[in-house]
């Protein structure tokens, strides 16, 4: 078990109960401390999700083409030259430290008399999953978590360990079901409060990205389609007009901010971040966005040249016209000062807006994914053609970053291929493009994990390399080969640029 964590919530357990004379009392022995309740520990475990989703969703925005670097900082080789190594980019031990809590809801949920965090738990050990086999591959999955009882779990194999995710999250949704959530303790659901309604979407939603992932694999149409089907009679639904997001009450205090406001926005007292001037739009982004007119996301990707105007929160310093938009090509080291450059926009950062939830899944993408599917595999039983929910898909791509139906609409009867879908040449190209863009600003990884599934759209390698290869992976971590070298080395030599995950088929 995660002791440093349990810790920190047996002692906020403690101050919960208010200073009472018996917290200070004499015959109250100070070394016996109480077990953490699951109402605690899944609070803090999905905040801890969160956080643990902030840097790996900014490595994937810049390898899927979506963001680069502005010309204010010295080039990060590990991102723009892909030079790293297994000490980098170590997101292993972070989401086991966050699995462990969510098998502390699992295991001690029914004993403590809160049955009905065990379900949204469950779910959330296969998100976290999901996410550990789409960067390494295989992982440890039936001997984890278990504490003392094994010390050195043995790896499953990546196919094996996602169909026990499509059971996990089964078992997780009778569990929803079964079990109501008592009011008193919906506040500690941080992402839905309570909803059982919501929780099923979301757990669907989750379900259709991991089928989705497995759709171009040879010999995977019938398990696919079964899958999807028994999510069809389910009758719960998924997210088709909300997302998933978590906020465990920000506020404008020290460690208490947006975490993504308060690592490229500002402080709690409004003063902009230096790494403000660090990200910045790519010029493909940019160009493809002018090119299909689809002006209307652009201004709510990303500023205009010069950022946003502190005094009128929301709003570009320079008007907001298309000659004012410049994106960075991907990698280069100069010429692209932060003043010139479109830094991100109004859809993810705005003055004073620290408030705003972490988004971890958004309808958009499920519903994309749905369009996918339907255009995959016709037999399947959605009630949707692959054109109603491609359609959909890019309404709730528009709400998302703050514009209108309207502007979908005119986008969606342009005329221009990957954004009208009836004039699109190539619908599977068009669903990937819409995709791609739909999580813009919002989910890096998933776009860097659609990236890797499709090769769309065909991005820009970084100017910074010489070679086409591109990394399809990540290095299993120096700290598991320091504490499980042996399960580690059997899994053979890891080429990231060479070594595929199970559903990369290109």
């Amino acid at each position: 078990m995660k002791i440093k964590s349990l810790y920190i919530l047996g002692i906020a357990a403690l101050i919960g109960v208010g200073c009472k004379k018996s917290f200070l009392d004499v015959n109250t022995n100070p070394n016996s401390l109480p077990s953490a309740t699951p109402a605690f520990v899944i609070a803090n475990a999905l905040n801890v999700t969160s956080t643990n989703m902030l840097g790996l969703n900014e490595l994937g925005s810049y390898w899927s083409g979506q963001w680069t670097q502005s010309n204010g900082y010295i080039l990060a080789t590990t991102y723009f030259s892909y030079i790293f190594t297994n000490g980098d980019f170590n997101y292993w031990d972070g989401f086991y430290d966050n699995l462990e809590d969510y098998q502390y809801v699992i295991n001690g949920a029914d004993g403590a008399g809160q049955p009905y965090f065990k379900g949204p738990a469950k779910v959330m050990k296969a998100f976290v999953y999901q996410h550990l086999v789409d960067l390494y591959g295989n992982v440890p999955f039936t001997e984890a978590l278990k504490g003392s009882a094994v010390l050195a779990p043995k790896f499953d194999d990546q196919k094996a360990v996602y169909e026990n995710l499509i059971t996990l999250i089964d078992d997780g949704m009778n569990d929803i079901k079964n079990n109501a959530f008592e009011s008193a303790y919906s506040s500690s659901d941080i992402m839905f409060k309570g909803s059982q309604a919501k929780w099923l979407q979301f757990a669907n939603s989750l379900k259709l990205r991991i089928l989705n992932h497995q759709s171009r694999i040879s010999g995977r149409d019938g398990y696919v389609i079964a899958e999807v089907n028994k999510i069809v009679s389910s009758g719960a639904g998924w997210l088709s007009t909300t997302d998933a997001g978590l906020n465990p009450g920000y506020a404008p205090a020290a460690g208490q901010l947006n975490p993504v406001y308060n690592t490229w926005g500002y402080s709690e007292t409004g003063a902009k971040r230096a790494t403000n001037n660090f990200p910045r739009l790519t010029q493909y982004l940019v160009n493809t966005l002018k090119a299909t007119n689809d002006t209307f996301r652009l201004k709510r990707f990303g500023y205009a040249n010069g950022g946003e105007n502190g005094s009128n929160p929301g709003v570009s310093v320079n008007a907001e016209v298309i000659t004012n938009y410049t994106g960075v090509p991907f990698g280069i080291s100069s010429g692209y000062l932060p003043a010139g450059t479109s830094a991100l926009g109004p859809s993810l950062l705005v003055k004073g807006e620290y408030g705003r939830p972490y988004v971890i899944m958004t309808a958009a993408e499920t519903l994309l994914s749905l369009a996918e599917l339907k255009q995959r595999f016709p037999a399947v039983s959605l009630s949707g053609t692959a054109q109603s929910y491609y359609e959909d898909g890019v309404r709730q791509a528009f709400r998302l970053v703050g514009s209108t139906t309207t502007n979908a609409n005119t986008l969606l009867a342009s005329g221009v291929d990957n954004c009208d879908f009836t004039a699109s040449t190539n619908k599977l190209s068009a669903i990937a493009y819409q995709k791609w863009l739909a999580l813009c600003n919002f989910n890096g990884v998933e776009a860097w994990t659609e990236y890797r599934r499709t090769r769309l759209p065909n991005t820009p390698q970084s100017v910074q390399v010489v070679n086409s290869d591109r990394p399809l992976r990540l290095f299993y971590p120096l700290t598991e080969f320091g504490s499980n070298g042996a399960n580690v080395s059997a899994q053979g030599t890891i080429d990231v640029f060479k070594t595929k995950i199970f559903w990369d088929v290109n």
